[in-house]
């Protein structure tokens, strides 16, 4: 891990500038549209896109940031042992919610950790995909199907064999931050936010 570290931080920082670029803001500023962090909930992710412009539009952003979040995994897992690769995806959260190219103002990271996934646990990501459709079909709540999914994204991480203690903290890390990232629906959710 040690011998690691210089490159996990190399491969860090550039998830954090890759997770940076926006594709719902880029694509509605090329189209014409609104930033769609001006309307709806406020955020710049698919389930925001998909309010404002569509299903379209929605799946396209879904699919560019998973896109995305699988090329760095990609590279994350070409270039360093397995256990600390789960730091790569907290990077890719970190840079799609905090993006320095939009003020540090922009999505959740679920489509991020879920592209991130599907490279590094890819079992997992189908059973993460499966869990948030049955939760959606249940509670109609996306954020809550996004709990569903990550839950199992996190679960298929830390069940390898190869993440130790490294992995499990990076992926408990960024679980915490997703979560964190729904502290408004949380809120309204459970009745403390109008």
């Amino acid at each position: 891990m040690n011998n690691s570290l210089p490159l996990l931080a190399i491969l860090f920082v550039s998830a954090y500038v890759a997770g940076s670029i926006n594709f719902s803001i880029l694509a509605f500023r090329f189209s014409g549209r609104e930033d769609p962090r001006r309307h709806g909930s406020g955020n710049a992710g698919a389930t925001n896109v998909y309010r404002q412009a569509g299903i379209a539009w929605a799946a396209a952003v879904l699919l560019l940031d998973m896109a995305r979040a699988m090329g760095m995994a990609l590279l994350a897992v070409s270039l360093l042992p397995l256990d600390p690769v789960p730091w790569v995806g907290l990077g890719l959260v970190l840079g799609n919610r905090f993006p320095c190219f939009h003020r540090f103002k922009g999505g959740k990271g679920v489509a991020n950790y879920l592209g991130f996934s599907v490279i590094v646990s890819p079992v997992w990501a189908g059973i993460g995909a499966l869990a948030w459709g049955a939760a959606f079909l249940v509670w109609r709540t996306p954020f809550l199907s996004s709990f569903s999914l990550v839950a199992c994204l996190a679960v298929g991480t830390i069940a390898d064999p190869a993440i130790h203690g490294p992995g499990m903290a990076g992926t408990i890390v960024t679980v915490g931050l997703i979560v964190a990232c729904h502290h408004q629906n949380i809120r309204q959710r459970w009745g403390h936010q109008p």
